[in-house]
């Protein structure tokens, strides 16, 4: 017996009556980022893996546990992209993008690849959503971009959107916070986790975002990144919450909210939806100043986020994402002889906007009927044997039951004088 082949661990089908819900959100996506200026960027799903390697971090999870990498003929480390704004980075400096326009305003849409242990709302293959703005440090481009974010997701329809927000200090700060952080925490290296264990040597902040109970509880006493703020990361911060509130944005300050990644700087962000339970993150981001120049561009400024998409279509409920806004049409067609003039209907009423479904199996008038329930339709056009001859329709409206005569040559102003 031939062994049935299936999808590898952490990958899954997006199947046709669930892709309609993806592009409806990827429409959301599109509408939203063009309206703020932003322009889509496409990059390859492969790259070298130094570029992760620098931009991430080497010291990283994603990077050291995650990343699927391996070596190719040309004895390059390539590897699956684990995220997307190194790449989007590496795009901007290579590209030149710079000489184009000093403030460049990108978004993008695609999968990524991590060997996680997959769960609910985590997969090995996962698909994000994103923008960067790359050139300006000043706090209201910290602000458009949160506020690009929470628009999104409202536009989708996701409930109990909650926004956490901190800053993590430049670069002279964070110095001086991670060696108080280390000083602190090093009385209870016993009590750490071997998780912890390895960040407090290499990425210490890593270690405010622990789960772990007795982790969380030492966390509560420990010195507060706000303490060891310059003036710069204070009155940034402040002004980039003024602009929020101007916004009308609510948010919550949080400072233990730390990125994953090395390259963060100053802002940093997080929105959550308590619908989702203990995986409530739907989209997070920060500024990271220093990465472009890490990549080997100029010093340059940027702010951006990321959005996991199935996080987000997991969180709707019965709203107006998963609404139906096509109209559907299903032609019921008993006499073959009418197939051809019901085709050039069908292509006619689609160029105007409907969703038209067309028989061609050639089945039963009831068979034909509860395919079109299936499909949940607004209406059915049956043409039969008399309906032929008088070159007439049945047209039934399914959404409420009533059903008239109509002559076919007036079929497609019928339905062309309908609004929705």
């Amino acid at each position: 017996m031939v062994k049935q082949m299936r999808t590898i661990k952490g990958t899954h089908d997006i199947l046709p009556e669930n892709s309609r819900n993806w592009q409806n959100l990827e429409k959301i996506i599109h509408a939203s980022a063009s309206l703020s200026g932003y322009s889509e960027i496409r990059t390859p799903i492969i790259e070298e893996a130094g570029l992760f390697n620098r931009g991430i971090g080497e010291n990283t999870d994603i990077v050291s546990k995650e990343m699927y990498s391996w070596t190719d003929r040309d004895n390059k480390t390539i590897a699956l992209r684990p995220e997307m704004t190194a790449s989007v980075v590496r795009s901007y400096i290579q590209h030149n993008l710079h000489n184009k326009s000093v403030l460049q305003r990108l978004y993008y849409i695609g999968p990524s690849f991590r060997r996680e242990r997959p769960q609910k709302g985590r997969q090995r293959q996962f698909h994000q959503f994103g923008v960067e703005a790359i050139g300006s440090a000043n706090p209201e481009q910290d602000a458009e971009v949160i506020a690009l974010g929470w628009e999104i997701l409202k536009k989708a329809g996701i409930n109990n959107l909650e926004l956490k927000l901190s800053s993590i200090g430049s670069k002279e700060c964070r110095n001086k916070y991670k060696n108080a952080l280390i000083n602190f925490l090093k009385p209870h290296v016993s009590k750490l986790s071997e998780t912890s264990k390895r960040r407090l040597g290499n990425n210490p902040l890593r270690i405010l975002d622990t789960k772990n109970k007795n982790e969380i509880q030492i966390i509560k006493s420990a010195p507060k990144i706000e303490d060891y703020y310059t003036k710069e990361d204070q009155d940034h911060f402040d002004q980039v919450k003024i602009f929020l509130k101007s916004m009308n944005i609510p948010f919550t300050v949080d400072p233990l909210l730390v990125r994953g990644l090395d390259y963060y700087t100053q802002t940093t962000f997080e929105i959550i939806s308590n619908d989702l339970g203990a995986q409530d993150a739907l989209l997070g981001g920060g500024r990271y100043d220093g990465l472009i120049k890490s990549l080997g561009g100029k010093d340059t400024p940027a702010i951006g986020f990321a959005a996991g998409m199935e996080r987000i279509l997991m969180a709707l409920d019965d709203i107006a994402i998963n609404k139906k806004t096509t109209p559907t049409i299903y032609i019921v067609c008993i006499d073959k002889e009418a197939l051809g003039s019901l085709q050039k209907l069908s292509t006619n009423l689609r160029k105007i906007g409907y969703k038209v479904l067309f028989e061609t199996l050639r089945r039963s008038m009831r068979a034909q009927m509860r395919d079109a329930n299936k499909y949940n339709a607004d209406f059915a056009i049956i043409v039969g044997q008399q309906e032929l001859v008088n070159k007439t329709i049945q047209l039934k409206n399914l959404s409420v039951g009533n059903q008239e005569t109509i002559e076919l040559k007036n079929v497609f102003n019928y339905f062309k004088s309908l609004t929705f």
